[in-house]
């Protein structure tokens, strides 16, 4: 596909392939040189996982009839021929919609029922429960049966009144004020469902894109979820206007409440698309007269919303996806649809490339320190054994005997200090209980069910919140005391390291530390989301109160989620902050082994001195060319983490390495 934003794409998937396949030569190598170890392979294989299961997050937000699910076809959609969202006057999209590929299941739509609403269970804890949700099949060799099919996302009801206040629907006092409208039988239409995931097996959406389209205000507005979670947790967001419109009252209101106020992520990656630029297009006006007007607009909704012109993209939605469909170069260059989709791509593929970056080179630095570590002690080990053997007279029988009770000696109490370290094992559980009892699941659930005890008596909207002050209040204090644990847990395994490095000589090196840092900044960003989207409104309208409610569940259940991440990521780094001392204990015993199986070899003269020399030359020659193959992967890695375009696979060349590798070594000297 010829499409900028398509190009692009494709080249970040290859790029994140091309990574994958560096990390999965970088792990089959270090497996097959008996270098690797538990922690060290399950670390791997979370990395290769998270780069399978990659995904690019982008919403569009606007009001309705902004034009955004012409603009979603026009950009990603016109390969088909013809619009796959419904897109027409007035209200289109009625329910904030997912669209993605997932090739476990059937193309088709998901769709949530609107009464869902009423339950308190947030959109997240649905989606494990598929019986709850209408299955509409999708045939995408039928773009006709798809269209229509996909117009279930426009469907409504006509209910009355207190029913859409029961759901958190506001209802327009008067006929110019924001909200759902009475019709003549004193009904209001409603969205027919809560939730829509379409799964459509599209070139973009197979490498991992996700799309979010989201409804109008009232809508947006009622589903918390959106702002506190969804939003903000994409990549990019396009904020989507209308040229014979301008920004609007409603717009700013959603400017305000969802965009601004959804996160740093969703800001650092905002573009605002000023769509429908054709409705400026006169013949009586000639190209730079349109053009100024075009820029006029750009710079208005620039002070308004306060953001720099170069975020604003003007275009016409509607023939950029015409120009497409029926090639015609005049009218799509005129529609100015590739410039906003240039911008998309060098905003939207970058930022995911340096989240996959740091992400992945944080894990390998730990990984590449480690691995360094145990090569480094093998050959500390082997050049030890053979100062020893230098200093040797094969016919002192007496030496060679003071040699063997030397390292019988060290076995000895490198056995006392393990004993000792497994008696410290039961004050770092207990240690870690106490860890765990901070970051308790049941103890969060507990706290949130008596917050919502206390509240549901309140009867005042300061009372709400003021409850919701006091449980972010105790979460920041739980997280506190968690940070307090994990450094007692540091300064025992401090103390262990430095004990074992000071009596058997293992590398200096220091256990990880574990930060709730991160934990402590994303509960403030929630209350602060949860604060912005409730200011003004107030329980004296009914719908109101419902929202605040919704809202309140919403900001808990991502209080959860924060927990749930630290639980996560706490029991990761208890798991492996004993790993770097244990692999270096392993190594000491297998080299105390080896030296007394070798001292024995020739007490008993069955190898002379030289001969065991010239093998223990060859095998820290062995080591040493593991070293430089580790050097050169971890470079090969490093190499593509810098480079999007590199690609392919690194070469074989373990024929190369040595004569012994790890496993021959273990045979021949055990």
């Amino acid at each position: 596909m010829a499409e900028r934003i398509e190009q692009d794409f494709q080249g970040y998937t290859e790029w994140r392939e091309s990574l994958r396949a560096a990390i999965l030569d970088f792990q089959e190598w270090l497996r097959r040189n008996d270098v690797s170890e538990p922690q060290t392979d399950r670390r791997l294989e979370d990395v290769l996982g998270h780069l399978s299961d990659d995904r690019l997050y982008i919403a569009f937000v606007a009001e309705y009839s902004r034009g955004k699910s012409e603009l979603i076809n026009a950009i990603f959609f016109s390969g088909t021929g013809q619009r796959v969202l419904p897109s027409r006057a007035g209200r289109t999209t009625m329910c904030p919609t997912e669209i993605l590929h997932d090739p476990e299941e059937d193309p088709g739509i998901r769709l949530l029922p609107i009464e869902t609403r009423k339950t308190g269970t947030s959109i997240a804890e649905y989606k494990g429960y598929d019986d709850e949700w209408t299955f509409v099949p999708l045939d995408p060799a039928n773009p006709d049966q798809v269209a229509d099919a996909l117009g279930a996302v426009a469907q409504v009801k006509h209910v009355a009144p207190a029913e859409a206040q029961s759901m958190g629907l506001h209802i327009a006092a008067e006929q110019d004020d924001d909200g759902l409208q009475l019709n003549e039988d004193g009904e209001v239409d409603i969205p027919r469902w809560r939730h829509a995931i379409i799964n459509f097996p599209h070139p973009l959406l197979e490498q991992g894109l996700v799309i979010l389209d989201t409804p109008g205000l009232n809508a947006l507005g009622a589903e918390p979820e959106l702002t506190l979670n969804m939003l903000s947790a994409a990549h990019a967001v396009l904020f989507v206007l209308a040229c014979d419109t301008g920004v609007t009252k409603t717009d700013m209101s959603v400017w305000k409440n969802h965009i601004r106020s959804s996160g740093n992520q969703a800001n650092s990656g905002l573009l605002v698309v000023l769509n429908k630029i054709d409705t400026l297009w006169d013949e009586l006006r000639d190209a730079d007269e349109v053009d100024r007007e075009i820029q006029r607009q750009i710079d208005d909704t620039a002070r308004v919303l306060d953001v720099s012109p170069d975020r604003i993209f003007p275009v016409s939605a509607q023939k950029g996806l015409f120009g497409k469909v029926r090639r015609d170069e005049r009218v799509l260059k005129q529609s100015r649809i590739g410039e906003l989709e240039a911008a998309l791509s060098d905003t939207l593929i970058p930022a995911k490339h340096d989240i996959v970056r740091e992400n992945v080179q944080q894990e390998l630095s730990d990984i590449e320190r480690n691995m360094r570590m145990v090569i480094a002690q093998r050959i500390n080990g082997v050049q030890d054994h053979v100062s020893e053997l230098e200093n040797l007279n094969s016919k002192n029988v007496n030496v060679i005997g003071d040699m063997m009770a030397k390292v019988k000696e060290d076995k000895d109490r490198l056995e006392k200090s393990l004993r000792r370290f497994h008696a410290t094992r039961s004050v770092f559980a207990q240690q870690t209980n106490l860890l765990y009892t901070h970051l308790n699941l049941r103890n969060l659930d507990s706290l949130i069910a008596e917050t919502k005890k206390d509240m549901a008596i309140s009867l005042t909207t300061s009372g709400l919140r003021s409850g919701m002050d006091r449980f972010f209040d105790r979460g920041r204090k739980a997280m506190g005391e968690v940070s307090s644990q994990a450094r007692e847990i540091k300064e025992l395994m401090d103390g262990v390291y430095r004990k074992f490095q000071e009596e058997h000589g293992l590398a200096k090196i220091k256990p990880g530390t574990f930060s709730t840092r991160k934990y402590l900044r994303e509960l403030d960003r929630v209350q602060k989301r949860h604060q912005e989207a409730l200011s003004g409104m107030s329980l004296m309208r009914t719908e109101q109160g419902t929202v605040i409610r919704r809202f309140i569940d919403s900001s808990v259940a991502a209080v959860r989620k924060i927990f749930s991440a630290a639980n996560r990521d706490a029991d990761n780094w208890l798991k492996t902050i004993m790993a770097p001392m244990e692999s270096q204990v392993r190594e000491h015993q297998v080299q105390l082994r080896r030296r007394l199986e070798s001292i024995k070899r020739i007490h008993k003269a069955t190898d002379s001195l030289d001969e065991r020399m010239s093998e223990l030359t060859a095998v820290e020659d062995g080591f040493r060319d593991q070293s430089r193959k580790i050097d050169a992967l971890i470079m090969e890695i490093d190499s593509r983490l810098q480079d999007s375009t590199a690609s392919g696979r690194v070469e074989d060349e373990d024929n190369d390495i040595s004569k012994f590798d790890v496993v021959e070594l273990d045979r021949n000297q055990a």
